[in-house]
Parts: structure tokens; sequence; C-alpha cells
């Protein structure tokens, strides 16, 4: 068996890395904290620091004082090291934004779309990347690359199974590479809610967590020990397609009874509308909102609410069974909406159906980051690839 020996180069990456992670996520902070939250010694902190800063990495941010000696002095990534580019692909409108190394919004693209085909997609995204590097004045060079989430299985960052669109092993990183010389990384879009909120909202502080994401779709990310846990293909966190009524309605997918078919945006309209409900808004999120209006008014809204609610917990109390996290956090822009009305009658629906105990060591709340997070969580894939490698620039 070939063993790879260790080297100092490793031991240095590694160390720059646990710096630069820390720095990132956490800061500014000083360097004694540093040293406390990554076990290196002052030395090595000291050392790999004045590294950074000479680098353009990192930079200082003011100071704090300390007990009985000089103020500390804080440190944070620079802002204005690289840039970073997130992209949203969803089933009404494409959302490309550029950020800096801090994670502030610099620029912004929307393009609404119709039908999204593989095609449209790349020809949106591709525009929306030129349209806020035009727009910010940040030189291309300087972007370290674009993270892309959409819905669907996405295996080794490159092909695209989403069953709902009719996408079968579309290629989409090679698409879009054929338009631009920026490094590109697409992923799932319920995977990048959940690590922009397990990064900067309302999953920190947490190990074991799902992050639920409601819109037109459905999608989990889940999260365990820490990790982002993805399966043996990547698949693992299509909560809107487990099953949740036996013989019940058809889903988009294909089959039957799925919890998609009964909470999903698109889902919950076709249901009201059965039932005789009227909506005069033609764009699905304004139709939503028509609907959770009228729940005072009309009995066929307040009973399709009511329904959607009773599903939703059901489907949450599965998660409480079967990972027992510590915390579920709801977002997606349906998920919001509804969680923003009914939270508190959704916590007491789950405590119906979930187990007592594992019930009781979850906490349920709303994403912290809003509508938008997707896009800022496909930004964090460059971010997290230039942490990795301890702050090196892809060349």
């Amino acid at each position: 068996m070939d063993v790879r020996r260790t080297t100092v180069r490793d031991m240095r990456r590694s160390n720059r890395s646990a710096l630069l992670t820390t720095i990132f996520r956490e800061g500014p902070l000083s360097r004694h904290e540093l040293g406390h939250r990554t076990s290196l010694s002052a030395a090595s902190v000291s050392n790999l620091v004045s590294e950074l800063i000479t680098e353009g990495l990192v930079e200082e941010a003011g100071s704090v004082d300390s007990e009985g000696g000089r103020p500390r002095i804080l440190l944070r990534v620079c802002p204005t090291f690289r840039y970073v580019v997130g992209a949203e692909v969803g089933e009404t409108r494409v959302r490309v934004e550029l950020f800096d190394l801090t994670m502030n919004v610099l620029a912004r693209a929307d393009h609404p779309i119709g039908t999204p085909t593989p095609a449209v997609v790349v020809k949106h995204v591709l525009e929306g990347l030129s349209a806020v590097i035009a727009s910010s004045g940040v030189p291309p060079e300087l972007v370290l690359g674009i993270g892309v989430a959409v819905a669907g299985v996405v295996e080794g960052n490159e092909v695209v199974d989403a069953q709902t669109l009719g996408w079968d092993a579309v290629p989409l990183r090679r698409m879009l590479a054929e338009g631009t010389d920026i490094p590109i990384q697409v992923d799932n879009g319920a995977n990048m809610l959940g690590q922009a909120e397990m990064w900067f909202g309302a999953g920190r502080g947490a190990t074991d967590a799902v992050v639920a994401l409601i819109g037109s779709g459905v999608g989990a990310a889940l999260v365990a020990d820490g990790s982002s846990y993805r399966g043996t293909r990547s698949s693992a966190g299509e909560w809107g397609h487990m099953t949740i009524a036996y013989g019940g309605r058809r889903c988009r997918c294909g089959a039957i009874g799925c919890l998609e078919a009964y909470i999903g945006a698109e889902a919950v309209l076709e249901r009201y509308r059965e039932a005789g409900g009227v909506v005069s808004a033609v764009d699905e999120e304004a139709a939503f909102v028509e609907l959770l209006d009228a729940v005072g008014t009309s009995e066929v809204a307040a009973t399709s609410v009511a329904d959607t609610i009773g599903y939703l917990a059901a489907g949450v109390a599965n998660l409480v069974n079967l990972v027992n996290p510590e915390r579920i956090v709801l977002g997606g822009w349906a998920g919001l909406l509804l969680g923003e009305r009914y939270l508190t009658e959704l916590r007491s629906a789950v405590g119906e159906h979930a187990l007592r105990q594992p019930y009781s060591q979850v906490r349920i709340e709303l994403c912290e980051l809003g509508r938008d997070a997707v896009a800022l969580g496909a930004a964090t894939l460059p971010v997290l690839r230039l942490l990795r490698e301890g702050g090196a620039v892809p060349r």
C-alpha cells in the first residue's frame, strides 16, 4: 500500500488553513484568540499571521482592551484580496451576486426565466456573471471563482440530474466553462442554503442540524458532527421526495405521495385551485402570498394552509425521529412565508408527530439570512477552496 508521508509543507498549509478558516468564520479575532481556538502555539500564530498580512490575505481591524496589558490587535480577512460570485438557479429566475471576501454583496443581477432548460440557464448565468463584474468594476482576474446552486443531484461538481426539471446527466459545469475562464463549481441549492446558514446564520454553533428549503420544490441539507452529509453519490437530503402519503398525489418527479407534492409552493397552489380557491397573481410567489392573505376570509384558503402546515409538521417530525438533530432551520422563500406566520403552530404540530425525547432535544428555527441565502452559500464554494489551500490562489 502506498502511504503518503506528511511533509513540513503539508503541515504549514494545514496550519494556515486552520488560521484562515477561523478568521473567516469567526473573526475579527486577536492572535491570542486564534491560538486558543486553533491550538497552535503563539509563535506559530505570530509567524503565519505575519505571512498572511504580507500576502494581503489578512489585515488588522482595530483593537480591544485586554486585562492588565496592551490592547489586542484584531485580525480579519482582507475584503478586497479577491472576490467571489454565487449564482442561484431557481425555477423562475436566475440570480447572480458578486461578493467581497467578507461576503458583502457588491453587485446583483436577476434574470426571470420561463422553462429552465440547460441552455437557458447557462445563458443567464454567464450574462449575470458579466453584468455583476461590469457593474462592480472588479477586475475579472481578481474573481476567485463562481459557485452555482441548482436543483437536483450534482455528481462530481459536474453533472446535474434534476428529475423535476427534466434534466438527465446535464454536464452543467462544462457547459458554463465554455463561456468563461473563471473557475466554476456546481452544487445542490439546498446544500448551499445549508452552508450559508451553518456558516453565517441560524445554524451557527450546531454540530448536528437540518436546513430545509421550501420553494417550488423541497430539499434539505444534512449536517452530521459538523460536516455535510452527502451520501454515496451526493443525493442525500432529497427530503422533498420522501413518501408522506401512501397512494397519494403524484409528484413532479413522477413518484406518488412525495412530501413535495403536499408542501412545495406549486403543489400547494394546485391543491388550493382544485378545492375552488382563486388567485389573481401569475407570479408563483405573489400567488402564494395571496393565498396566505386569504386565510382570514376564505374557508378554502384556511383549510389549504392548515393542511400544508400539517404535512410540513409530519415531514419535520420524520427528520426529528430519523436524524435526531439539535436544530432544524426552515428556509426557502415559501418556507419563510409559512414560518413567519405559523412557526408556533408548526412547532406544536411537530411535537404531536415526533417521539418525545428527540423532540425535546431539537430547536426549530427560521433561516436568518433571508430568501437570497442560496446565492450566498454558492459563493462560499470558491472561498472554501481558498481556505483549504491555506490561502493559495489557484492559477
